[in-house]
């Protein structure tokens, strides 16, 4: 055991997924000292039978502002990954005082108002279409980057489960403007085309209050490239 100070990492996931997608990551941060929290929104994951057309991001808030009261957290280190960034926004927003700082990961960084899908124009018809040619209500999971090996790509597509689309169209009401947290941003350089993340990477470059990160990787590092994804957390929180 190392005498380096030891954190209490909390993670929003990514639509689709859930905690057990972070399992890769709970061994790295044991043997580092630190403590890592990855619990599943409700209605995916090992919650999936809670889904429900009523869900929406506020839901999704909520499953992690309580999982910080009912745990006693504070001083957190708050990771968003993916739509996660989404939801780390409003937690940070409602739980000031419990965050100590504020990662996203490939990440969508809302303002207030924002909603995702205002963040990601090109995927609202083909994500609203896809969810009207099913139950009308969920969003199917989207392809996992190429790179993925063969043996997580089983895993994944064994437990992603589609998304309820009222995430996507909430429009995030922050209660105390922006959050003036220490922020970082991870941009994973291995974009798909439509570089969805590359205009919250622009920001954190060009605006003030942001740390900017690069990491080798496709967009889930947690899955594809756990070491040095722990590797650039360490840094990030030393």
């Amino acid at each position: 055991m190392s005498n380096a100070p030891q954190y209490t990492f909390l993670v929003c996931h990514g639509a689709w997924g859930g905690g057990w997608s972070w399992k890769k990551m709970h061994p790295l941060m044991q043997a580092a000292g630190h403590r890592l929290l990855t619990p599943t929104y409700t209605g995916l994951g090992e919650r999936t039978h809670l889904a429900n057309p009523a869900i929406d991001l506020e839901s999704h808030i909520q499953d992690i502002l309580n999982v910080i009261n009912y745990e006693d957290l504070g001083d957190i280190v708050l990771l968003g990954h993916s739509y996660g960034g989404m939801v780390a926004t409003g937690v940070a927003d409602r739980a000031r005082g419990k965050i100590a700082q504020l990662i996203y990961l490939d990440a969508f960084v809302p303002r207030d108002g924002q909603s995702l899908f205002d963040l990601n124009e090109p995927g609202r018809a083909p994500m609203r279409e896809a969810a009207g040619s099913g139950d009308g209500w969920r969003v199917p999971p989207n392809p996992t980057p190429p790179d993925t090996p063969e043996a997580d790509l089983a895993w994944l597509s064994a437990r992603r489960v589609p998304m309820p689309i009222k995430c996507f169209e909430t429009k995030l009401k922050l209660q105390n403007g922006e959050p003036n947290l220490p922020r970082s941003y991870i941009y994973a350089t291995r974009a798909t085309p439509a570089d969805t993340f590359g205009q919250f990477a622009r920001r954190a470059k060009s605006e003030p209050g942001w740390r900017y990160f690069e990491i080798d990787a496709s967009h889930s590092p947690n899955v594809t490239a756990p070491q040095a994804l722990m590797t650039l957390l360490q840094g990030i929180v030393a």
